[in-house]
């Protein structure tokens, strides 16, 4: 029970950021400020909550740096999808770009800030992670279908048996109370994408964004996003683990470095 509520705990700090955000979907459909549009005021929320939680350390500077990197990959995506038709904005503010109001971005942002905040409160750990070249390649082509699926074949089945195949030696370690649980990590990517579509309907409800059969009254979002999540989720590992990577094998050099320098 007591290794249960640390989880939860450890699980509730990362979350911080999301929940911030839906809170402040929800608040701001009841209450509204002056001359200031809605949307408006949850991308200022979100600026504020992303100072503060730096402020109070709860999100380190690199990890503000990946949060910056998914708000500019989720805002593309979203500039894009609005364009296709595959959702709209049916709100007016200051801070849109083509329909898509910049906030949105901190959609896709929070997904990483999840990521990040566990990865760094559980101690995640990762044996059989595949070679940078197969890993960085399949995250390419999951986005890149994204975008490609509106004119050709989808080829989001393929990708995820693709996604089996390259990681299906790889295992997800975490540390809870100081016990160490292991999970296979597809089955984490599955997980994290049925719960955003738990979040996506609630966001859904309170007008974040609407989809073509939500126009005229709010419906259960189709249970076949969950897939679409999936496979953002695979970006999102791909690209925080892939940094995570990156940064240590700069540390290991820093420190041979310094190493020799000392001999």
């Amino acid at each position: 029970m007591k290794t249960f509520l640390y989880f939860g705990y450890g699980q509730a700090l990362s979350c911080v950021f999301p929940v911030i955000i839906f809170l402040t979907l929800a608040f701001s459909q009841w209450f509204s400020v002056p001359f200031l549009p809605r949307y408006d005021l949850i991308l200022i929320v979100c600026l504020l909550a992303q100072g503060a939680m730096l402020y109070f350390k709860l999100e380190t500077l690199d990890e503000l740096k990946v949060i910056c990197l998914f708000h500019l990959i989720g805002l593309g995506l979203e500039i894009y999808k609005v364009h296709m038709g595959s959702w709209v904005y049916p709100e007016e503010a200051y801070s849109m770009i083509f329909g898509v109001p910049l906030y949105s971005g901190f959609m896709y942002a929070s997904v990483a800030s999840y990521i990040c905040q566990a990865w760094r409160r559980f101690d995640l750990r990762m044996t059989g992670w595949p070679r940078s070249l197969y890993a960085v390649s399949l995250c390419v082509l999951i986005y890149a279908n994204f975008f490609t699926h509106h004119f050709v074949w989808d080829a989001r089945w393929l990708l995820k048996g693709l996604l089996i195949l390259v990681f299906l030696r790889t295992v997800v370690f975490f540390r809870v109370n100081g016990k160490v649980f292991r999970m296979p990590l597809t089955v984490s990517f599955l997980l994290i994408g049925f719960f955003i579509w738990i979040a996506e309907n609630i966001t859904t409800f309170y007008g974040a964004w609407q989809y073509p059969n939500q126009e005229a009254t709010w419906s259960l979002v189709h249970i076949g996003k969950i897939s679409s999540w999936f496979l953002l989720c695979v970006i999102s590992v791909i690209i925080v683990a892939q940094l995570k990577r990156v940064k240590l094998g700069q540390a290991l050099t820093s420190s041979q470095h310094q190493s020799r320098g000392e001999k």
